[in-house]
């Protein structure tokens, strides 16, 4: 084979090699961050907040026996993809919590010990842990009085007539959504249901809140006493960043005041090494659109990256876009080199 020949079959199998990659770059961007409620903190949140290798309550313990840490890492990411408004016909009873993701089973244990939120009936504000803004609307819920923790959670354990708290678009600041609600009249131990659905895509997210009015239901019996949650801080999410399959570039938004020095710095660290994370459930990120195109797409089930904080694909992209430009500028250099050596040779 003729030297200008060879030379140029070389290096179109180096673009073809690298075309894979490019191809690679583009599908390993993580999955968006989200959020969960911080107020009352919520299950998962609570868990992770205790640590979530060693955490020290009875039910957090359990629930990563159930599930593993990893549930804890990806605190913000209990979603459904696809859910499109139809939450109460996808995911079923006893799978509320978890909203049907395995990652997340711990979450769905019946159990009266988990960290519980004081509460009481009146005028309550709601703060939402936010990662990532996307537009949409919060409804959240109450048990009905007779709610029993010790059983899996149905929707009929629901009283989903009656929202203690609705609200559509709401602005973030220092990191949370925060709204109004009215919590009803209860006694003893309930659980506060979220489902924040997004209008920009059919994704929506889930969190359960146990919360205690200090009374002992009478259909229940005693409550086994419980240590008040919180909620992690702002160190916490940064410095565990990178144990996560959830992308938390946007975990900085609105006012960035009550970020602490150390916070911002851990975060920089980690916006600065990067992340390539699957999204959970391995399935491929969506680019952005609306509810309708996204669901004729087909397979939403992962929406990575759609509204909110959409910097990493474009970073991928950019990455991609380099590589199939270093081929092309490669082999056009290989061609080059061959005609000119072949002039030479003449």
């Amino acid at each position: 084979m003729p030297a200008a020949a060879r030379t140029r079959k070389v290096a179109a199998l180096t673009a073809a090699g690298l075309a894979p990659l490019a191809l690679t770059a583009l599908s390993a961007t993580p999955a968006a961050a989200h959020g969960t409620l911080g107020d009352p903190v919520s299950r998962v949140a609570a868990c992770y907040a205790e640590g979530a290798e060693n955490p020290t309550s009875a039910a957090c313990k359990a629930a990563v026996a159930a599930g593993g840490p990893q549930a804890l890492y990806d605190w913000n990411g209990i979603r459904d993809g696809a859910a499109g408004g139809k939450s109460q016909e996808r995911i079923p009873d006893g799978k509320l919590c978890s909203a049907n993701a395995e990652e997340f089973k711990g979450m769905d244990l019946a159990r009266a010990d988990w960290p519980a939120t004081k509460v009481s009936a009146g005028s309550y504000t709601f703060k939402y842990k936010v990662t990532a803004q996307h537009k949409g609307t919060f409804t959240l819920y109450m048990t009905k009085q007779g709610y029993d923790p010790s059983k899996p959670l149905a929707w009929s354990d629901l009283d989903l007539a009656h929202p203690v708290a609705t609200k559509t678009d709401p602005t973030a600041e220092g990191g949370y959504y925060t709204f109004s609600g009215t919590l009803p009249e209860r006694t003893g131990r309930q659980l506060v249901y979220g489902l924040w659905q997004r209008s920009d895509s059919p994704e929506a997210f889930y969190s359960c809140s146990d919360v205690t009015y200090g009374g002992d239901s009478a259909s229940s019996g005693p409550a086994p006493a419980a240590s008040a949650p919180s909620a992690p801080t702002d160190e916490q999410i940064a410095e565990d960043a990178d144990k996560s399959t959830i992308d938390h570039g946007g975990m900085d938004m609105g006012d960035d005041s009550t970020a602490t020095p150390e916070a911002q710095e851990a975060h920089a660290a980690h916006e600065a090494h990067g992340s390539a994370s699957p999204a959970p459930g391995g399935g491929s990120d969506k680019g952005s659109g609306t509810g309708e195109q996204l669901a004729a797409q087909g397979g939403a089930q992962d929406l990575a990256e759609t509204g909110g904080d959409s910097t990493t694909p474009y970073i991928a992209m950019g990455g991609a876009a380099t590589l199939a430009i270093g081929a092309a500028t490669l082999f056009a250099s290989v061609r080059r080199r061959a005609v000119t050596g072949g002039r030479h040779g003449r």
